[in-house]
């Protein structure tokens, strides 16, 4: 267990303050604002806290509404929507200085059997062993502020190795799709309610970057302002999470100072595990 991944599940470990209403804290490192995956993250497990635990989060989503301080607690309030027979439903807002950052409604399932078939895995993606980090493409590529630099540098609770490299090395017009393989940087606890969470945690990495390809940018650039506004994610099926995932994105629109991206995480056996769709503000600074 790296230490950055131990602090990773120590964040998702949220303190309960009163009922329905739980606190969370985020990494103290030198960032403006809160990643979005960690919010969603947080305000996923508040939700599970309350729901019996022989139901499982099936689909999520979530709006972004305000950016998060790094440097005071996050308070996330559930609303327990609904309670069926088969189905719950929670609604979360997640709260910082009196206001809310960020909504989350996420439906849960008791497991059932029925039809089932999936897309394959891409063909002739390369395996990651022979690929660069993204740490190690951001320290070659030009254009990127050297508080990104820093910010890469350090220990991280995930490893990231792009397959398409293009986009790192010049600002050539791309096709807007992108593969990347991804893996958590420490075991993961055999808890399948904690790995849908570390699972929503991974899934806001690089899927906006995808939307900026076909206009020759990147998010760090000076006259690209980017936040991500809203994300979804449908889990299909059980992972352990024990090795490398496949992140396989495309980008059919951007439009309105938005850019809109879509996802799909499998195992490194082909399982097609979550989807992932975000829109996320890709505006051009005057």
């Amino acid at each position: 267990m790296t230490a950055a991944m131990d602090e990773l599940l120590n964040i998702l470990d949220l303190e309960r303050l009163e009922h329905n209403l739980y606190r969370g804290r985020s990494p103290q490192v030198e960032w403006q604002r809160v990643f979005g995956g960690q919010t969603i993250a947080q305000a996923l497990v508040a939700a599970q806290r309350t729901v019996e635990p022989d139901r499982y989060v099936h689909s999520l989503h979530g709006y972004f509404m305000r950016p998060g301080d790094i440097k005071v607690p996050i308070v996330y309030e559930v609303d327990r929507i609904r309670d069926g027979g088969s189905f719950t439903t929670r609604r979360v807002l997640a709260i910082q200085h009196g206001q809310a950052i960020f909504s989350l409604e996420a439906s849960f399932q008791v497991d059932e059997k029925g039809l089932e078939h999936q897309f394959a895995l891409p063909d002739d993606v390369p395996p990651p062993e022979g690929l660069q980090t993204q740490r190690q493409l951001l320290e070659k590529a030009e254009r990127v502020p050297e508080a990104v630099r820093r910010f890469w540098a350090r220990e991280r609770p995930l490893e990231l190795r792009p397959v398409n490299l293009q986009h790192y090395e010049s600002r050539d017009k791309l096709p807007p799709r992108q593969n990347v393989w991804i893996r958590l940087a420490g075991p993961v606890p055999d808890d399948r309610a904690l790995q849908s969470v570390l699972l929503a945690y991974l899934s806001d990495m690089t899927l906006l970057d995808t939307s900026t390809f076909a206009h020759g940018r990147g998010l760090f650039d000076p006259d690209i302002q980017a936040a991500s506004l809203d994300h979804s994610m449908w889990f299909h099926r059980p992972h352990a999470l024990d090795g490398w995932l496949l992140y396989a994105q495309d980008s059919p629109s951007s439009s309105g100072s938005r850019g809109f991206s879509r996802g799909t995480l499998y195992a490194r056996d082909g399982t097609l595990i979550a989807s992932m769709a975000q829109e996320g503000l890709i505006r051009l600074r005057r």
